[in-house]
């Protein structure tokens, strides 16, 4: 893969938050904003008249605390809750697919509780319409887990689907994902129109990275993958990545 064109001003920017504009941390609630973040991202989208969406795994109510006063359109959950650039919510949960995947999520919920209980170092993030169990403090444990988890989906794969990220197995909606998510923002004005440029970073901006390059926009990868990947571009670093969007990075190379 290669470095990224300059940043056009008239694209649209969707972009993933922890691994990509957030270090990853041991624990998500642990992480550190960079104190211009919420600058930049409000003159970045200030300058495209507003078409900047974050696509995340958090959920919306978590962007808005880490990141505040910034408030913009996002994606939480992996899609299944959205918040226009105007302002208007669309959120999961009312359809026949999303009630079966909150009752099998509610079904797993305590076996996953007691896996985690019995490993330490491994932990349930539960946020309500997605199970992420989390194995960063007890990297030994990735391939039991996986497995685990594997087995576990068996039952429940016509509606939920397993996600593996970095020191992560997550199970979601399997109607729910960042393309669909980035494919409702481009439909909407002030997306619509746009090249659009999507930043992420693991396996779950996979669907992203797919949904940009079929519209004809800009895929870029930050870190190394864990196997292939769809995007085109590449940035090293989550610093590297914030320095492309503030137009420093070229500065830095010359």
């Amino acid at each position: 893969m290669t470095q990224p064109p300059e940043l056009d001003r008239e694209a649209a920017l969707l972009i993933d938050v922890d691994g990509t504009l957030l270090e990853i941390a041991q624990r998500p609630e642990l992480v550190v904003v960079p104190s211009e973040l919420p600058d930049l991202l409000h003159r970045l989208a200030g300058e495209r008249g507003g078409a900047l969406a974050l696509i995340s795994g958090r959920p919306i109510a978590d962007l808005d605390r880490l990141l505040q006063p910034w408030q913009g359109a996002a994606a939480g959950l992996h899609g299944i809750e959205r918040r226009a650039a105007a302002g208007d919510w669309a959120a999961g949960g009312d359809s026949e697919a999303d009630r079966a995947a909150a009752a099998a999520l509610e079904r797993l919920r305590p076996t996953l509780a007691a896996l985690a209980e019995q490993r330490p170092g491994i932990w349930l993030e539960d946020k309500g319409r997605t199970l992420a169990l989390h194995y960063r403090a007890a990297p030994e444990a990735g391939a039991a887990i996986c497995d685990a988890a594997t087995r576990l989906l068996s039952g429940h794969g016509d509606v939920l689907r397993l996600i593996p990220g970095k020191m992560v197995v997550e199970f979601q909606p399997r109607h729910h994902g960042k393309g669909s998510a980035i494919a409702a923002f481009m439909e909407e004005p002030p997306f619509r129109g746009r090249v659009p440029v999507f930043l992420g970073d693991d396996t779950t901006d996979e669907e992203g990275f797919a949904e940009v390059n079929r519209r004809g926009g800009i895929s870029i990868r930050v870190g190394p993958p864990i196997g292939g990947s769809a995007a085109i571009y590449e940035l090293p670093s989550v610093t590297a990545a914030l320095d492309w969007l503030a137009g420093t990075s070229a500065r830095r190379r010359s």
